[in-house]
């Protein structure tokens, strides 16, 4: 950019060349968002009756437009923590006034955003395009099936900038396919066959309000009889999925009122999980403040071992309606969705959040309590392996999302990638612990929840948080240098893993030859061999494909790398049982494994020169410490 384009820019105008004969006009800046009410409304209309070719059809109209209107398309996402709005899915974009087509022009710095020159005295805006939604797995992860979907308002929408999106009235219109039944947070006004009219709210509202629909569908209540109504929207690809025993019924009850009983408070005028059953759709998990998206597999409620993995998905969805929607960090809260997002405190908002899931999961029964010792253990030891951190500190790992997309990494034990969730669960079971500790069993973690995130009983608008806010809570609790306690764990580099809050809890992270159940039952469904403690290996368990090579491993050591392929260890043919005999026949003996590994069109000999084994992590119970863990994972009367 030259300096005259910079002064240009910082003026306010940016020059663009436009169209045939490169006639020269000048762009207003797309305006900052400004808290005033709009003076009109925005209807926004979507049509998702079309499953077979995943095309949804919007259809906005909105009233007293400014003449100079800028068309925002969602760019900055709640809950993903990036700019993922995908832009590249609006298609077909027409915006008449009357029966006049008005011309629109993308703004050249934010792709986001379309001005348009409305012609003065003009009272209402006809906004029509379409929604791409992914047609396979090629494309992206399946939103919609035949019989089941999810529709987020944020991907299908575009809203006049320069206004808080609080400030900005909706009403919303939706045609479902025949004989598709919805759930969402959104309150009906009414409902006539596959159309669905809702009640008017505020764009933020609107937007953290998806629905989720399907053709075979079940709604629960969680809390009967209770004036905040807590109820469970499911729907399946199949109406046998729907048949919930009922001491599944019982847990998810109880996981509302171990909830309660934590926080004290509940900070949304009623609560919807929306929860799809599902194989042929994403299965997704992602937060709003009176609802959660939730995915899992068909067999979540019938077994148990096959969907153990993600069993606190529902409780760590749930715990961000108090962490993260209503208590928010101060950088993370804007006031619309063209403001860039800060993630400075995610450790605080996925970490803690992470943290309360599990401990939710367990006290209610998604988890048993040996389960999460089995968890927490696979945890540690990732932390306790990870090359990584020997050169990244955690709070470098905020900006991951912004940075990366989430797309696949070929190194990520030395990258390190959103360590924010799990690490940072480990860092609050250190601060739970310590406070157990010190205060001799008078106070606890549960203690801050309830002080900071159960303030303010019933009210729904979010408090803002700063770090020093954080401390400040935590001293409340119990006097002590917190400022340094995080700043040590999270800003600095750490190249010991955060493991205090197991010793002060009263285990010890320990290997063996003993497989871990959690580990177990999650490598099957998966169809992988994690042996990151051994070898340094996860490997596809069908055709010994490797996922990931932990840095500095005895595999990373032997040159192997992610995209490999064993063909044959110890010269046999490589299957999951002959693999595991020889790395457990490799400790009676010091000559070094001998694997042909395939690499594309190239095949080589690799010597591994490894005898620990077969390792897995489990913890320990230490009975000369007060098993502060234990009573951590009791459930709360």
């Amino acid at each position: 950019m030259t300096a005259a384009s910079r002064s240009m820019r910082l003026a306010g105008l940016t020059l663009v060349i436009w169209g045939v004969g490169a006639t020269l006009s000048a762009l207003a800046a797309v305006p900052a968002p400004v808290d005033r009410e709009y003076p009109g409304l925005l209807h926004v209309s979507v049509d998702a009756s079309d499953v077979e070719r995943r095309l949804v059809h919007v259809n906005e109209t909105l009233t007293s437009p400014p003449e100079d209107l800028v068309l925002y398309y969602p760019k900055w996402i709640p809950g993903q923590h990036a700019p993922g709005g995908p832009i590249d899915r609006l298609a077909g974009l027409v915006i008449r006034a009357g029966e006049r087509v008005l011309p629109w022009k993308r703004d050249p710095l934010d792709t986001h955003a379309f001005h348009v020159a409305v012609p003065a005295g003009t009272a209402t805006l006809d906004i029509r395009f379409d929604y791409l939604s992914p047609t396979s797995h090629k494309v992206a992860s399946p939103e919609m099936s035949r019989d089941v979907m999810f529709l987020e308002w944020i991907q299908m929408s575009l809203y006049p900038a320069g206004y808080y999106a609080r400030r900005i009235p909706v009403e919303a219109a939706l045609t479902l396919p025949t004989g598709f039944d919805f759930g969402s947070a959104l309150q009906t006004a009414h409902r006539d066959g596959a159309h669905v009219q809702f009640a008017q709210t505020d764009l933020e509202t609107f937007f953290d309000s998806p629905v989720y629909a399907g053709r075979y569908a079940q709604h629960i209540d969680l809390d009967p009889g209770s004036a905040v109504p807590v109820r469970l929207n499911v729907f399946a690809d199949r109406p046998s999925v729907l048949e919930i025993p009922a001491s599944e019924l019982r847990i998810h009850r109880a996981l509302v009122q171990q909830a309660d009983r934590l926080f004290g408070s509940r900070h949304y005028g009623h609560y919807d999980f929306l929860l799809s059953l599902s194989d042929q759709i994403q299965q997704i998990g992602t937060e709003h403040h009176q609802s959660s998206e939730n995915g899992q597999d068909p067999e979540y409620f019938t077994d148990r071992e096959a969907t153990i993995e993600g069993r606190d998905l529902l409780a760590h969805e749930y715990t961000h309606s108090w962490n993260g929607k209503f208590r928010r960090p101060a950088d993370l809260w804007t006031p619309s969705y063209d403001v860039p997002m800060q993630n400075s405190l995610l450790w605080v908002y996925e970490g803690q959040t992470q943290y309360w899931g599990q401990v939710l999961a367990t006290r209610s029964g998604l988890w048993s309590h040996d389960e999460m010792l089995d968890e927490l253990a696979t945890v540690a030891a990732f932390y306790d392996e990870q090359a990584g951190r020997r050169w990244r500190p955690l709070v470098d790992t905020t900006q991951d999302e912004v940075m990366n997309g989430r797309r696949p990494q070929s190194w990520p034990s030395w990258q390190r990638f959103e360590e924010y969730y799990s690490e940072g669960q480990l860092i609050w079971l250190d601060a739970d612990t310590l406070i157990r500790e010190r205060s001799g069993g008078r106070r606890s973690l549960d203690d801050f929840a309830r002080g900071f995130f159960g303030i303010q009983n019933g009210q729904v608008t979010p408090v803002t948080y700063t770090f020093e806010d954080v401390v400040h809570a935590l001293n409340d609790v119990l006097p002590y240098d917190w400022a340094t306690f995080l700043h040590e764990r999270v800003s600095a580099v750490a190249p010991k893993a955060p493991l205090d809050g197991l010793l002060r809890g009263g285990y010890r992270l320990v290997y063996d030859e003993k497989e871990n159940p959690f580990l177990k039952a999650a490598d099957k469904h998966r169809h992988r061999l994690t042996l990151s403690s051994s070898v340094g290996l996860v490997i596809d368990a069908e055709d010994g494909t490797l996922s990931e090579v932990s840095w500095d491993s005895p595999a990373f050591q032997a040159g192997l790398s992610e995209g490999m392929q064993i063909v044959a260890c110890d010269g046999l043919a490589f299957n999951e049982d002959r693999f595991l005999e020889a790395l457990r026949g490799a400790k009676n003996t010091t000559q070094p494994m001998q694997w042909i590994v395939r690499q594309g069109d190239h095949y080589q000999v690799v010597a591994i020169d490894y005898h620990g084994g077969v390792r897995y992590p489990h913890l320990q119970r230490q009975p000369q410490t007060a098993a502060r863990l234990d009573d951590i994972l009791k459930p709360r009367s």
